[in-house]
């Protein structure tokens, strides 16, 4: 599923507003040990974004990038922004930013995902938190996760992925580290408890 399918999405799917949770047995290394968020489901397929996985560049970074500020001017940017923080949301359009934030902040662009998220990918959303206003809660991510039809449902099927409702808390949450592990606890579940494979009474 692509950007502009949930731009046009007419209904919701099972698994909107769903984290997917890698299974032990994930062997796809691009989401080994990951959570995803996602966004939109419908027969046409999925997108999501993982939520647990930094990202080596900087909110400074992506402004010098986007020639939005100049070197000099980066150790005046407001804390808020220096500090925002970046993750690598999937393997497609990586080089492709997309800020996932509440619902405080709508442009002509911002796309509903939830009652209470919205998904902004264009440049407004950027220069607002560089000036220190823009969304309550957010988080910058390069890439978006993608499945086709009947791909996520097959994968789900084959052990592949958990998936329970989706806490805004643990999306926005910065500290990454063990952000898997309590999406999981969420559930009742230790990865101790997981079996790389489909368990048989």
């Amino acid at each position: 599923m692509s950007l502009a399918t949930l731009k046009n999405r007419r209904e919701r799917g099972f698994f909107d507003g769903q984290f997917l949770i890698a299974m032990p047995g994930m062997e796809d290394r691009n989401f080994a040990r990951t959570v995803i968020y996602i966004c939109a489901h419908s027969d046409a397929g999925a997108m999501g974004f993982v939520i647990n996985r930094p990202q080596s560049l900087t909110f400074t970074d992506v402004l010098l990038h986007l020639d939005m500020i100049k070197q000099e001017d980066s150790i005046v940017l407001p804390k808020d922004a220096r500090e925002f923080p970046i993750q690598t949301g999937g393997p497609v359009e990586s080089g492709r930013g997309f800020v996932l934030h509440s619902d405080d902040y709508v442009s002509d662009s911002s796309i509903p995902v939830s009652d209470d998220i919205c998904l902004t990918a264009t440049l407004d959303i950027v220069r607002a938190i560089s000036k220190g206003g823009g969304p309550k809660r957010a988080t910058m991510l390069l890439g978006y996760s993608s499945w086709g039809a009947g791909q996520l449902e097959n994968e789900v099927a084959s052990n592949g992925w958990l998936n329970c409702a989706a806490n805004e808390e643990l999306i926005f949450d910065r500290c990454l580290d063990d952000k898997y592990e309590r999406a999981l606890a969420s559930m009742g579940i230790t990865p101790a408890m997981l079996s790389a494979e489909a368990g048989h009474a």
